[in-house]
């Protein structure tokens, strides 16, 4: 312990043992209840690709926790988010989970209320009016919405903080070179994880677990073999400050070139790419609490979560590709995949073991060792 315990200046790693969260925020309905409002229903929060609803009177509904929200492309083209519930009684508006309108109004099923995909109410089915009744009044309840280079997210809060460009983890990397507008979807895949959401970020934040769960994946990425994931996760790191051997430098094994099961991309690199970002072979980019994004040489990755009880989490992961990578005769979809659809299945299955660990009588908390500096990080924000 003593490289750790004097490490060399610049080391990441955390120089003390710190607590983890109380065991109970894993598993408490009232814990669970607490972080919807204070962090799912105030930050922005990915709901899927603006591609999925590009014709008019397209719609999505979206359940975040309690609240049932319906995303419609306007008249104007445009995207709109609001509650799924009618401005009369309250009653849920759309009872399909997406699909296109075949009028241009938003008709609730009980009652009639119709709604403009704007969301103005403009037929009220009532014989008369009452008095001082407005329709001007009651429109739906409208719910921020925010495009990002072809990612929609939404935000619950009344007055939402920043912008999705704004609100990334500042320690994320640049996708500025990858064309992320462009792209359109190759595979969804979608599990529900019997695990607390925050379970998944920590194990998504250390690299302390893939030499024992992740084989194919610490083969591909060899620092991840050693536990680590970036050169200054080494305590002794200057000792190969100067070595661009993948086992040091955190890019990919020699003569690999993307994620995929044999490492080799399966359609046409991004031309806008650095030399830089081809060679390292993965560029995270993290936005909390719902999503992160991989750039690699060919595709694009996304693994979306959604909080879906205090013990229950869905992920919803994406590969977005160029369309003429699609379209070109031979192309390997399977090969990128599989691999990936692997990673998170290994990950999906020491989430499911972590949480039900935690359920010991005895264990109020864990202890983070040196190389979870960035779940120490997480935490940190999870408090604040």
């Amino acid at each position: 312990m003593s490289a750790i315990q004097q490490p060399r200046p610049g080391y990441n790693g955390l120089l003390k043992p710190e607590p983890t969260l109380p065991s109970e925020s894993y598993f408490s309905a009232a814990a669970f209840e607490a972080e919807l409002a204070r962090i799912w229903h105030r930050n922005w929060v990915y709901v899927g690709r603006a591609g999925d609803l590009a014709e008019i009177r397209s719609f999505r509904t979206f359940r975040l926790g309690s609240q049932e929200l319906l995303i419609v492309r306007g008249d104007d083209g445009e995207l709109h988010a609001f509650h799924n519930t009618c401005r009369h009684r309250g009653s849920q508006l759309c009872t399909q989970t997406e699909g296109r309108f075949k009028a241009r109004l938003i008709t609730c099923p009980y009652h009639s209320w119709s709604y403009s995909l704007a969301g103005e109410l403009v037929r009220v089915p009532s014989k008369i009016l009452p008095d001082g009744f407005d329709k001007a009044d009651y429109p739906l309840y409208r719910v921020a919405l925010s495009e990002w280079r072809g990612f929609v997210f939404v935000n619950l809060a009344t007055e939402p903080e920043g912008m999705p460009s704004s609100t990334f983890d500042p320690a994320s990397g640049d996708l500025a070179n990858w064309p992320l507008e462009e792209l359109v979807m190759g595979h969804r895949f979608t599990k529900l994880m019997n695990c607390n959401w925050k379970i998944f970020w920590e194990n998504f934040n250390e690299c302390l677990h893939c030499p024992g769960v992740h084989r194919h994946l610490s083969e591909l990425v060899p620092i991840y073999g050693r536990g680590l994931m970036a050169r200054h996760d080494d305590p002794e790191w200057e000792r190969h400050a100067g070595s661009d051997a993948p086992e040091y430098a955190g890019t990919l094994k020699a003569g690999a070139e993307t994620w995929s099961a044999d490492g080799r991309a399966h359609g046409p690199k991004f031309a806008t790419l650095s030399a830089h970002e081809l060679a390292a072979g993965q560029t995270y980019a993290t936005h909390l609490p719902s999503m992160f994004i991989v750039g690699h040489a060919d595709y694009v990755r996304t693994v979306r979560l959604r909080p879906i009880g205090p013990e229950q989490t869905e992920l919803t992961a994406e590969w977005l590709f160029a369309p003429e990578a699609l379209a070109s005769p031979g192309f390997d979809l399977a090969n990128i995949v599989e691999f990936g659809v692997e990673v998170l299945e290994e990950d999906a299955a020491v989430c499911e073991l972590n949480q039900r660990g935690l359920h010991s009588a005895r264990h109020a908390a864990g202890v983070l060792m040196p190389e979870e500096y960035d779940i120490k990080r997480f935490h940190d924000w999870v408090r604040a």
